[in-house]
């Protein structure tokens, strides 16, 4: 077994890797740029070493430096965890030449599976089912329009040594085609150095599942079930889950055993994962297979007791496998949700700053794998991922239930982050009956994110918790305020929650011992705020009016109230506003104000001010890098015509006219780093 070991990576999975190696007694080393001189990474690998700029290309990207880093400091071999070099055959290569041993695949594999235009070649011969589509490389916007014309449209145009959602674009017309190929290469080129795409038929309803494979230098290959990757955005996988819900015992032998002899075919060794796509009728087809660790590993590690990195190691070090196909079972379900730092409710733009506060949640079934903690920073340069977080339990719906009280405890502050919109996406019934596909979230959620529909129950209980936490901030004040001698100063008993448009009247009765309140409604009070009131029929926690029992040991000043509303767990956050609460639960959030009867009276006379109009000014939605800007001052544009394209995070986004007007002045040119609402041009 090795002694040391560098991880060439960053972030979260650097940090998994060092936690196996710490378990097995390996020292670590960890490589790193300007801006992650101080990542978690950093802090827990034995030793760290600076490898160059801020910028992937300058760093991560640089073989030679990394290479100069495991020799200088005696590691005997490398772990690339995903991304960065994971999949470049060059790299191991010059790695085996240098005398350490890189854990992962051979070259020989690595480069076969590493084009996806050849890896179909390999895997129609293998005798794997194949997507139809044209996989020679194609020239021009014409021959990507004929080639897709012959195959039928909707075609997916792909890059050939893409990955993680990059340079890939739906095309479902002759225009679309010509635009995706563009931006597709493009994106290919300015994020693998390699444009060359290739065209297939895009597959209707369809599933994404994957396959996860192990295999040593002994010739032993095996598979360790299927995940489901179906929830995804933008080609980008959000939700993860091992087994798939979909997926019947004669299929997943028959996918799983695929995978292998295509495994076998390429001489593979370490762990891998082939990817299918899944039609309606369980009909599969291969799409790719990734030569590294996936992201999404912690699910199928869950569901089978392994330690996937473990394994990798072994392998590496020349130990065979020490379970045959027999040995694998499935125990279980789990369930893997990706936080990211992005906005959901502004088409997912990254978000970049410091994380003020950061405390993920814990408890039966649930781990984090971060690369975060509190005063971290979230940059421009890299994949804004804070954690994966995921939830283990018997059955499906445990994993389910475990994950979202989970989202609901994950305090993250100072960067805008998606828990609320992953909260969203597993309390859809869709979700539940596992009726899922690469669709869901374009489907579920077709004019974008804007907050989750709560049932009217929640709704109520919701404005309970609110009346909750501002008695007792009232009683804290009144406490510490000055009184007179023999006098006790009482908040107001009679509240009116407001949220929006809707107002509550609520009676708070505090009882003796100060850990529960009783608060009193008017009996049958069912309206929502802010949601669908999709609740069971006879959803209403009064008592006969008589007012429901809040339990809790919220004190002013916590981030969380938890305890029981009318018997029910709930888990909610809260944050003080200047005119009272935000309540975050169930990916919807809610803002409050408690107010005497009084002062609401007087609150309805207040005007409402007005909100600035900004519609002639094209602004940044993100920060990033303006690469650019195809129109002039004075020049006549169309709605939809492009004004301009913002790189950030890798992605290519591009802005473009919502209606007809004319470019008045133009702020920004290209080449600028933006930031978030930063002018670009205005309209005359």
């Amino acid at each position: 077994m090795f002694k040391k070991i560098l991880i060439a990576n960053r972030g979260e999975i650097a940090c998994r890797v060092i936690r196996t190696c710490r378990r097995l007694g390996i020292a670590t080393v960890a490589v790193h740029s300007d801006a992650d001189a101080l990542a978690l990474h950093v802090r827990m690998a034995d030793e760290a070493v600076a490898i160059g700029g801020a910028a992937a290309a300058d760093s991560y990207l640089l073989a030679d430096r990394i290479i100069a880093a495991a020799l200088a400091t005696g590691a005997e071999a490398v772990h690339p965890g995903y991304g960065f070099l994971s999949e470049k055959a060059d790299f191991a290569s010059r790695l085996e030449a240098a005398g350490i041993a890189f854990i992962g695949p051979g070259p020989a594999a690595i480069a076969a599976m590493g084009d996806k235009i050849e890896s179909k070649k390999l895997a129609h011969a293998a005798g794997v089912s194949t997507v139809p589509g044209h996989l020679d490389v194609i020239a021009d916007e014409a021959e990507a329009v004929r080639i897709a014309q012959g195959i039928g449209y909707p075609v997916m145009i792909k890059a050939s040594a893409g990955g993680g959602g990059k340079g890939m674009r739906i095309a479902r017309s002759d225009a679309e085609a010509e635009e995706g190929f563009r931006s597709a290469r493009s994106e290919a080129r300015s994020s693998f150095a390699d444009d060359r795409v290739f065209i297939e038929k895009y597959v209707e309803e369809p599933r994404h599942i994957e396959i996860q494979v192990l295999a040593d230098a002994q010739g032993n290959t095996i598979h360790l079930g299927e995940r489901e990757c179906s929830i995804q955005r933008r080609h980008q996988k959000v939700i993860e889950e091992a087994p798939s819900p979909f997926l019947d015992e004669a299929t997943r032998q028959a996918m799983g055993a695929q995978a292998v002899a295509l495994a076998k075919a390429v001489g593979y060794r370490s762990a891998g994962t082939v990817e299918f796509i899944v039609d309606r009728d369980r009909n599969f087809y291969f799409l790719e297979m990734n030569t590294r660790l996936q992201v999404e590993h912690p699910v199928t590690e869950m569901v089978t007791g392994l330690d996937l990195v473990e394994e990798m190691i072994r392998v590496a070090a020349g130990l065979p496998l020490r379970i045959g196909q027999d040995d694998v079972r499935l125990q279980g379900w789990a369930i893997e949700a990706r936080v990211y730092a992005e906005d959901p409710y502004r088409n997912f733009l990254p978000s970049i700053g410091r994380v003020g506060r950061y405390r993920p949640p814990s408890g039966e079934g649930i781990r984090v794998d971060t690369g975060i903690y509190e005063g971290a920073e979230i940059s421009m340069h890299y994949d804004p991922m804070i954690a994966k977080l995921v939830a283990f339990g018997p059955d499906r719906e445990t994993a389910r239930l475990r994950l979202a009280a989970a989202l609901d405890a994950y305090e993250i502050g100072g960067v805008t982050h998606n828990v609320g919109f992953l909260s969203a996406v597993l309390a859809r019934p869709r979700f539940a009956t596992g009726r899922l596909t690469t669709n869901y979230i374009a489907e579920e959620f077709p004019g974008g994110f804007h907050g989750a529909d709560l049932s009217a129950g929640t709704c109520r209980d919701l404005a309970l918790v609110a009346a909750f936490v501002h008695h007792r901030t009232a009683m804290r004040d009144g406490a510490a305020s000055g009184r007179m001698p023999g006098r006790h100063h009482r908040p107001h008993a009679d509240w009116i929650a407001i949220a929006g448009d809707d107002e509550r009247r609520l009676s708070v009765v505090d009882d003796e011992a100060g850990a529960t309140i009783t608060i009193g409604l008017p009996s049958g009070d069912d309206r929502t705020i802010g949601g669908k009131a999709d609740a069971p029929s006879g959803d209403d926690r009064t008592i006969g009016g008589l007012g429901v029992r809040i339990e809790g040991e919220w004190h002013p000043g916590q981030p969380l109230f938890r305890g029981l509303v009318g018997g029910r767990e709930m888990t909610v956050q809260v944050a003080r506003q200047r005119t009272g609460w935000r309540l975050s639960h169930g990916g919807a959030v809610l803002d409050y104000r408690v107010l005497s009867p009084r002062v609401a009276e007087l609150a309805r006379l207040m005007p409402v001010k007005a909100a600035p109009d900004l519609s002639r000014f094209l602004l940044s939605p993100m920060p990033g890098l303006l690469t650019q800007v195809p129109v002039a001052e004075g020049q006549d544009v169309k709605a939809g015509e492009t004004l301009a394209v913002v790189e950030a995070m890798k992605m290519e986004n591009i802005l473009r006219a919502t209606r007809d007007g004319r470019i008045g002045k133009i702020h920004a040119a290209a080449g600028s780093s933006l930031s978030v609402d930063q002018k670009i041009l205005e309209f005359e």
